[in-house]
């Protein structure tokens, strides 16, 4: 296996998508900033340009942590360039007295030359988050809010969370709910979809993700990143779980490579796999 640093970019950020070689990367408030990938050099690392930034729709009532973000399958209109944008709440309102656990957004993209724009379509949550036979600790979690990836094209949504009592990490397989399910949520104006235990396909317990980061789904696996650094006993790692096995098939501590950032963002373009951490800086993970 080799990481290679190919690209910086300055702006502070979670996880983020790629789609036909724009880069999304989106931060805890809402701010998004796009990247094209087609325009890295061949000296490299480069230094990305950012093409567009925008908040996202309705951040003024809702707001994603973003410590998750993919793309899905559906199209919200017909010759629309982007398909829907997921992104998760996970610890944005863990203060308050509703934290919205396991509560992730759906948005439409559409861009007018190098201007970007994003409406909020649908929100997607998880309806047993506290329950302790499914998706909690007795006792509570460190970290109870859950991530996703989303694969498109076998139109299904995963759901993990960090499990610690038992030391395990559970992932929930479901259909991936269309722009036509759920019911109107008032104070949002968009469709809301509960998730229950009669719609979950299947689950599985695998090893303990410590402290869950960005994640994404490619070729029947799920790519998780975790950790903060070495000095906080907390190291930055990347977890592949094959669900069909359902199974962690591999475990790569970023220190082994010399990387020791808190890990942020994972994804796929062209079968090739890009890894952002906390400082802005860009690799390829060749596996």
């Amino acid at each position: 296996m080799n990481i290679r640093h190919i690209a910086n970019f300055v702006q502070w950020s979670q996880d983020g998508a790629i789609w036909n070689g724009y880069f999304f990367t989106i931060n805890a408030k809402g701010l998004c900033h796009v990247y094209d990938l087609n325009a890295i050099g061949t000296t490299l690392p480069a230094d990305l340009e950012e093409i567009d930034s925008f908040t996202l729709d309705k951040s003024e009532l809702i707001v994603p942590h973003s410590n998750a973000v993919t793309f899905g399958n559906e199209y919200y209109a017909q010759g629309d360039e982007f398909p829907l944008l997921y992104s998760n709440i996970y610890n944005n309102y863990a203060k308050t007295d509703d934290p919205k656990t396991g509560v992730c957004l759906a948005y439409r993209i559409q861009r007018n030359k190098n201007k970007f724009t994003t409406t909020l379509v649908q929100i997607i949550e998880i309806g047993f988050a506290k329950s302790s036979e499914y998706w909690c600790s007795e006792n509570g979690d460190v970290r109870p809010y859950g991530n996703f990836v989303v694969d498109g094209k076998g139109g299904k949504y995963y759901a993990f969370t960090m499990r610690d009592e038992a030391h395990t990490t559970r992932y929930f397989e479901f259909d991936l709910p269309k722009l036509s399910d759920g019911v109107i949520d008032e104070t949002y104006g968009v469709r809301k979809v509960t998730l229950g235990i009669d719609n979950i396909n299947s689950y599985f317990d695998c090893e303990y993700h410590n402290y869950i980061q960005g994640a994404c789904f490619h070729n029947g696996k799920v790519y998780s990143v975790e950790g903060f650094s070495l000095k906080n006993g907390n190291a930055p790692a990347l977890r592949v779980i094959d669900i069909a096995s359902k199974r962690q098939e591999l475990h790569i501590k970023f220190a082994d490579f010399d990387l020791d950032v808190e890990p942020e963002m994972i994804d796929f373009w062209n079968d090739e796999c890009y890894y952002c951490d906390a400082h802005g800086h860009m690799y390829k993970i060749e596996f």
